[in-house]
């Protein structure tokens, strides 16, 4: 049962509240970057489409083998232009890596034969097919001399790095040669572990692993060696590596340490503290601020620590360093001023408090911080039954602060308390305007479906059958060399990966082209889930350069089929089918539980795509009659875990909103719930939800099923163009 309560509101200002229309702003959503994708430009030989090479690298090697071989064997496609590569040259170097993988090396080496010639831009790595050809053909004489050449010819490319570890079998030199010259190559980090495993007392092998390898799998083990064996010995520079290491790894207790031991920059003592707090060392981490502070009073690192200090520290001491921040970090100020506030409020100094937020919302009136407190005024209204004031509040934010992360809820809550005034012109308005200004956010899907658009509610989602259209061909790569983006487009994944970590040079700050380049490279070899997170985190950079470039990229396609991949399509069809549940919620469910990890094991044992835990998959079997399984192993996950999730939803009579919240948090929970919130609105109940984390995954697992709608459904991307179009012609002026 809701129980309303008045809400005193401690904001004593006198803020007019802006006058100007939700739908007003449609005019700027132009270069907001709200409209719909802009066409990404067409690869050199998309005029034969058809016959394109690119188009068939999704395929399996058996499934495109055919058309390979037609398009190998077709010399009028071949060009004389080096400056363009032809589709034959193409088809011969996919095929004959094909083909040696299917343990067939004539057939490989004839495809090979003369094709750097006519391909330049892979010629190190046509040797490398070749030498490996070679390699499996048994001929050890032609092997050696085809490794030979290899680095003869390529003598400084990466490539060089394969050849030194195969020749360095029979001549240790070589070994020493790769570690040199090719450090950061996969093979010379294979190489430094090998030598490792015989001799662990290596500094110099273990730094370049820490330097190099934070991708292996007992890259925190060589952490750990390397401190605990040479740490008397280790310079500073190499702190900073392991450091990064620990960092990378979210190990922060152990990154804080090395920091500590790190040159002295403002950014290393601001890692050192940090990571000691969310060690829980609060008093350690208090100390390491005030370090910070002391050495570096003007850093912009102090500016932030500052801040988090005072949340470490007694409130007398703590007013007195958000002042400093305010006085001395601009780019800080506003987060000081809310922190002020609410500590002001703790005191019981209600006047001084809402003097502070008064200051807040006129001298920082654009900034996230304005627009966080805002939205806190408009939820105290909403809470206490004061719609209009909720409403105003809302508007103000959408105005004033569009960009801060409570903008789409407010847009969105703009149309849901304006229906509940009665004003259902303006509410319309709001919605429009939330999907056009968030279009990714899981409050434009809620916004579609209160304008009435197909795209499913809570109650109908289970049952659809939306239509799914994959891009043919991969994105463009932002970053690295012209070699790169061929084996990248030409799905060689493992040979660009290895490719990549050379010319990767800058890890610790790249750029947004370079780190949405190392997203996909992670995807590329099977690493979802950091792959993910590296593409997901470009949302958080904040330097205005930074920020322009990603802006400009999520206009592009390939931002969000990157972001929203469709790994394992078939098998997702297959056991949606079975259960009879819409195949996208389904990819929805599974990217937020595992990011598409098959291995992937929670801290209480939940295992594979869907997360099943050991019990309930022993409960579900039972129920399905499957004696055998593993919940590592693709299918049968998705077997027992949409089941489960077709269990959950007979539950909650096909609500979906009520099976994804108890597929998380357990039907006992989510009918605790229904007992104590009234279901008549789905979006006041998903607010009231009382765990975090569940409230969280509803909402997150909804904002992925809307992406991959707007993304891969044909009709929902055309209503999302549509929308677009009228919105530009509602913005001219009449």
């Amino acid at each position: 049962m809701n129980q309303r309560r008045n809400t005193r509101v401690y904001v004593l200002i006198s803020l007019s509240v802006g006058v100007m229309a939700i739908g007003s702003l449609l005019a700027a959503a132009s270069w907001m970057g709200v409209g719909p994708f802009q066409k990404a430009q067409q690869p050199p030989d998309a005029a034969n489409s058809a016959s394109s090479v690119k188009m068939l690298v999704s395929l399996s090697p058996s499934d495109r083998a055919a058309k390979l071989v037609e398009l190998a064997g077709d010399r009028s496609n071949n060009s004389n232009n080096l400056q363009q590569i032809s589709p034959q040259s193409r088809a011969r170097y996919l095929l004959a890596g094909d083909l040696i993988q299917q343990g067939n090396a004539a057939k490989a080496l004839k495809l090979l034969e003369n094709l750097e010639a006519e391909y330049p831009i892979l010629a190190s790595q046509i040797a490398l097919k070749r030498a490996q050809a070679y390699q499996l053909s048994g001929d050890k004489g032609k092997a050696q001399k085809a490794w030979q050449e290899l680095l003869k010819n390529y003598p400084s490319e990466p490539v060089a790095a394969e050849a030194l570890y195969v020749l360095g079998k029979s001549k240790p030199e070589y070994w020493q040669q790769a570690v040199t010259e090719f450090p950061a190559h996969p093979r010379s980090v294979e190489i430094a572990q090998g030598k490792l495993k015989q001799n662990p007392n290596q500094p110099e092998l273990m730094l370049l692993v820490a330097k190099y390898g934070h991708y292996i799998k007992d890259y925190g083990t060589v952490l750990e060696q390397l401190v605990q064996q040479n740490s008397a010995a280790l310079k500073p520079e190499d702190w900073q590596e392991i450091a990064f290491g620990y960092w990378e790894k979210q190990d922060y207790g152990k990154g804080a340490i090395a920091y500590g031991k790190a040159p002295r920059t403002p950014k290393n003592l601001y890692r050192k503290a940090r990571g000691l707090w969310l060690d829980g060392k609060i008093p350690e981490s208090r100390i390491a601020y005030q370090e910070l502070v002391q050495e570096f009073p003007d850093a912009e690192d102090t500016g932030l620590g500052l801040i988090r200090l005072s949340r470490v520290s007694d409130p007398k001491d703590a007013i007195v360093y958000l002042d400093r921040a305010i006085g001395s970090f601009p780019n800080y100020a506003a987060e000081a001023l809310l922190d002020k506030s609410q500590l002001l409020d703790k005191a019981g100094s209600g006047q001084s408090a809402s003097d502070t937020r008064k200051l807040l919302l006129t001298k920082y009136n654009n900034s996230d911080k304005a627009g966080e407190l805002r939205w806190t005024i408009a939820q105290q209204y909403a809470k206490g039954g004061d719609f209009k004031s909720a409403w105003q509040w809302a508007r103000e934010l959408t105005t004033n602060n569009p960009d801060s992360e409570q903008a789409a809820e407010a847009a969105f809550w703009v149309g849901k308390w304006a229906q509940q005034l009665g004003r259902e012109q303006d509410a319309k308005t709001a919605f429009e305007y939330t999907i056009l200004r968030y279009p990714e956010s899981y409050f434009a899907w809620r916004s579609a479906v209160l304008l009435g658009w197909p795209v499913g509610d809570f109650t109908t989602v289970r049952d659809l059958s939306p239509n799914v259209v994959r891009p043919q061909g991969r994105p463009e790569l932002t970053a690295g060399s012209p070699a790169l983006k061929e084996l990248y487009q030409l799905g060689q994944d493992r040979d660009a990966w290895n490719l990549w970590q050379v010319e990767f040079t800058n890890r610790v700050e790249p750029s947004i082209a370079e780190q949405f380049t190392d997203g996909l490279m992670r995807i590329g070899v099977g690493d979802n889930l950091d792959g993910l997170w590296m593409i997901g985190s470009l949302r958080q950079r904040d330097k205005p350069d930074d920020r322009t470039q990603y802006l400009a990229l999520r206009q592009q396609p390939a931002y969000w089929q990157a972001l929203y991949p469709f790994p394992y399509l078939e098998n997702i069809t297959k056991g949606s089918q079975e259960n009879k549940i819409n195949q996208v919620l389904v990819t929805a469910l599974i990217r937020q539980e595992s990011r598409f990890m098959p291995g992937i094991k929670s801290s209480v044992g939940a295992t594979g795509l869907m997360q099943v835990m050991p019990e309930t998959a022993s409960w579900v079997a039972q129920k399905i009659n499957l004696k055998k399984y593993s919940l590592e192993n693709v299918d049968d996950n998705i077997k027992l875990g949409t089941w489960y999730l077709d269990h959950t939803h007979d539950e909650y009579k096909n609500n979906s909103m009520l099976a994804v919240a108890s597929y998380n948090a357990g039907p006992n929970a989510v009918a605790d719930w229904l007992k104590r919130f009234s279901f008549s609105d789905p979006d006041a109940f998903a607010e009231k939800i009382p765990f975090p984390e569940t409230k969280g995954y509803v909402k997150s697992v909804f904002e992925n099923y809307w992406n991959y709608l707007r993304i891969y459904n044909p009709e929902v991307n055309q209503l999302m163009s549509e929308h677009y179009a009228n919105s530009q012609k509602k913005a001219k002026p009449q």
